[in-house]
């Protein structure tokens, strides 16, 4: 072997030694879903937010106050003169904030720890959970195996540190793992598989959040609105079971709220000339002033004097004072007219798609609906023979129940990509006419397209349930819940946006249109997690329970048979 042969075969060996240390996670902090990433992620149309922001000024002006009089617009100009005169006051020289500390280093870093590591140190920051999915990408830590890993390193830490429970226990405890309404079944079977078989829990029961959400607040029946930190989703629950029509994924929630408040404060003149939204400290300062100053209030307008403090670390503690007019007002308003984030070039709006199936279980909807196309030729064999007088009309009563019975058995699947919707293809669609086929995918791809705002994905949402009376249940009980819509007057706000908008006929049938954002006076952010824990007390989930014998012997056929919706 020659010299450069060696060198070549030592440097693969170097890679595959660097591969298998980043799956192992050596030097690798992880952050829980909860802190926010760094807003700077996506392209941005400047010219989208200009139209958006006409369209949110628009709808404040046009909204009167409580006392009858319309809201004067505050100009941004009237703000800038002010706050780029504005220099900041030094409190202390030192700010009291430090730099994790990672002389030790340590092997993995997980939470507030991973997010105050200096960025001289030589560690790379993974978000295992992303707009509501596991987030893979091609970059280092992307894969699923890796992801994976995270999620176990950092709910090992949690369980250790805060419930203070040893691993070696864990043996002792069953779990409850809480899913999206729009979820990926590869992603929940690797998951469960983990939890079992990797963590060691004794036992797990899955459900989705949303059923746990009505759970949490006590209601039997209600159109759950979800606006986390990355995306928000919304979903109708009927006693218990979430309707698969009504589901759908909105791709912006609190951290977009944080970036247009952003940009919103420069067009101010924010007096924090060093702001960068790749910085996550940053991050958390805008995040901080979001939840301070945002509000949903009409009647709060004009001018107002605020103050922040800057305590970074290596550095003086820093107080800002600064100006704000309609900014406050203007930013939460985005939710309900998203063009004003001004993202590109992505998905808006998930919906339920087919699976692809999955050849560990046999019983799978490719199967379901193979047996069923049999009957169903058999069936049309029969009603054709009976029907020849008039065989227009029961043709198509025999295409609706046809219809009716496949939106039965569809199970409930995200779509993960352009890569993956071309194959979601049962084999009751080679039936259809290419031309309708494509027809109505173009259709579902223009409808996803689009950028619902918040009122609007709701009343889409409602106007899915299969019944007049459900719609009813649904406009009279909107509950909301996760951390995004937590604003001043938020609840009366959309309030006033679902009655101004919902269809006449119901108007008048309905008694009261209720949004609930605060049920029993609970923080909105922990109902679906109450309603985990009310679920495991019910007698009858003892019934769902999955233990870990039956999951090695059967895998991932066990959901099927156990599982409190159809998988």
């Amino acid at each position: 072997m020659t010299q450069a042969e060696k060198g070549e075969a030592e440097n693969g060996k170097d890679k595959e030694r660097d591969r298998e240390r980043e799956q192992r996670g050596v030097k690798r902090p992880i952050v829980p879903a909860a802190v926010p990433e760094s807003l700077q992620e996506k392209p941005e149309s400047t010219e989208q937010r200009q139209n958006g922001l006409k369209m949110v000024d628009q709808a404040i002006w046009s909204k009167k106050m409580s006392n009858g009089a319309r809201r004067i617009p505050v100009s941004p100009d009237q703000a800038r003169s002010y706050n780029r005169q504005m220099r900041p006051a030094i409190l202390d020289h030192s700010s009291g904030a430090k730099w994790t500390n990672t002389s030790n280093h340590p092997e993995f870093l997980v939470g507030e720890e991973a997010l105050y590591i200096n960025p001289l140190d030589s560690y790379n920051i993974h978000w295992p959970i992303r707009r509501g999915q596991l987030n893979l990408h091609t970059g280092p830590g992307g894969s699923l195996t890796a992801v994976l890993a995270d999620l176990e390193v950092i709910w090992s830490h949690a369980i250790q540190k805060y419930l203070e429970i040893p691993l070696k226990d864990l043996k002792y405890y069953r779990c409850i793992l809480l899913i999206p309404d729009i979820y990926n079944k590869q992603h929940v079977k690797e998951l469960v598989n983990m939890i079992l078989m990797k963590m060691g829990f004794s036992g797990i029961v899955v459900h989705q959040e949303s059923v746990c959400a009505t759970f949490g607040s006590g209601l039997s029946s209600a159109c759950i609105v979800d606006v986390g930190d990355q995306k928000t989703s919304v979903c109708c629950v009927e006693d218990g079971v979430s309707h698969r029509n009504t589901r759908l994924c909105l791709a912006y929630g609190g951290s977009d709220v944080s970036r247009c408040f952003y940009w919103l404060m420069q067009r101010a003149g924010f007096p924090y000339r060093d702001c960068q939204l790749t910085n996550k400290l940053d991050c958390l300062l805008l995040q901080h002033l979001k939840e301070t100053f945002c509000h949903l209030d009409q009647d709060i307008s004009g001018l107002q004097d605020h103050e922040f403090q800057i305590r970074h670390p290596d550095s003086p503690a820093l107080l800002y004072q600064f100006r704000l007019g309609d900014e406050k007002l203007q930013a939460p308003m985005a939710l309900f007219y998203p063009a004003t984030f001004g993202i590109v070039g992505q998905k808006m709006t998930t919906l339920q798609h087919r699976s692809q199936g999955d050849p560990e279980d046999p019983h799978d909807e490719h199967y379901l609906l193979a047996t069923q196309s049999k009957q169903e030729q058999s069936a049309k064999a029969t009603a054709d023979r009976k029907s020849m007088s008039k065989p227009g009309a029961f043709e198509g009563d025999l295409r609706g129940q046809a219809s009716d019975i496949s939106e039965r058995i569809y199970p409930q699947e995200v779509e993960l990509g352009s890569s993956q919707s071309d194959c979601m293809i049962s084999g009751n669609d080679s039936e259809e006419p290419l031309t309708a086929h494509m027809s109505r995918k173009t259709a579902i791809s223009q409808f996803e397209g689009k950028a619902l705002g918040l009122d609007k994905a709701i009343l889409h949402s409602i106007d899915c349930c299969a019944s007049d009376d459900t719609k009813k249940k649904m406009y009279s009980s909107i509950l909301v819940v996760g951390g995004g819509l937590m604003f001043h007057k938020a609840q009366e706000f959309l309030q006033h946006r679902i009655l101004n908008k919902m269809p006449p006929s119901f108007r008048r049938v309905v008694e009261n249109v209720e949004v609930i954002t605060r049920p029993k006076d609970m923080d909105p952010r922990l109902i679906a997690w109450k309603g985990g824990a009310v679920l495991a007390c019910l007698d009858t989930t003892q019934e769902l329970w999955i233990y870990q014998r039956e999951w090695q012997r059967f895998g991932v056929r066990m959901l099927r048979e156990r599982a409190a919706f159809v998988w």
